[in-house]
């Protein structure tokens, strides 16, 4: 006699992947869709980075000698800008690895 876990487990597998087949095949993907932009002029480089629609990371990077390059936190998601007290500061990484 067959161990009846066994069987749900094996249907369990057999459902996921025809499900992340069938969402692939409607042009929906289970990876996030991720964006890199570059934005550039004679003073300034900015790289954009967004998942999913959010900005994650932008980072300024000043073509001027002498300074260094810096972040912009963007906004949490979810929260309104004015209710984040971080989104739009600038932030320097000392320490980089």
């Amino acid at each position: 006699m067959r161990n009846p876990v066994v069987g749900l487990c094996t249907l369990a597998a057999i459902c996921a992947a025809v499900s992340a087949q069938a969402e692939v095949a409607a042009g929906r993907s289970a990876e996030p869709q991720v964006l890199r932009s570059v934005t550039e002029d004679d003073q300034v480089r900015i790289e954009e980075l967004r998942v999913r629609g959010q900005t994650r990371r932008l980072t300024v990077t000043p073509k001027i000698k002498g300074m260094d390059s810096y972040e912009i936190t963007p906004p949490e998601p979810g929260r309104a800008p004015a209710d984040d007290p971080k989104a739009g500061q600038r932030v320097w990484w000392s320490f980089t690895f």
